[in-house]
């Protein structure tokens, strides 16, 4: 399993319960498609037991503090952030303009992406695209992150 979450807006009651969720799914890897906000945020992502690739937000104005805060965690990046876990190949990025295109070119078997905080999960173009919605959960009040299985090529949302 992968744990995708995004928009966490430095909500650590919702952090900490993705954390929770994510290592009793046995998660191999976390995404985090941006919008931390403040470093200590990125604390807590210390607990997890899987290694973290993430991008930043058009909120994270505190860059040189999440990127140290992100030291020995994984991976954060500007977007967009391209790897392969899995058997399958990721594009993760924070705005949603491109996620389409990505997706129809076939380059890509996921594309996670964020900012909108509205939760998706759609098989599309032969890929899947994800948005987990939002962990904060400010913004439309219900906290939510999404829980993708690998060898299904399949991602449920879960409501925090």
């Amino acid at each position: 399993m992968i744990g995708i979450l995004s928009d966490s807006h430095d909500n650590l009651t919702r952090v900490r319960e993705a954390v929770r969720l994510f290592n009793d799914a046995g998660c191999s890897l976390v995404i985090h498609a941006g919008d931390f906000v403040a470093p200590f945020t990125v604390d807590e992502l210390r607990n997890l037991r899987a290694p973290v690739k993430a991008v930043f937000g058009n909120c994270d104005g505190e860059r040189v503090g999440l990127a140290k805060a992100f030291e020995g965690l994984g991976e954060l990046r500007e977007a967009p952030l391209k790897f392969s876990h899995a058997g399958l190949r990721f594009l993760v990025c924070h705005l949603d303009a491109p996620v389409n295109r990505h997706l129809a070119s076939k380059a890509y078997d996921v594309v996670v992406f964020g900012h909108t905080h509205l939760p998706l999960a759609e098989r599309r173009d032969g890929g899947l695209l994800v948005n987990p919605g939002e962990a904060g959960g400010w913004l439309r009040g219900k906290s939510t992150i999404a829980l993708l299985d690998p060898a299904a090529l399949a991602a449920e949302i879960i409501t925090l």
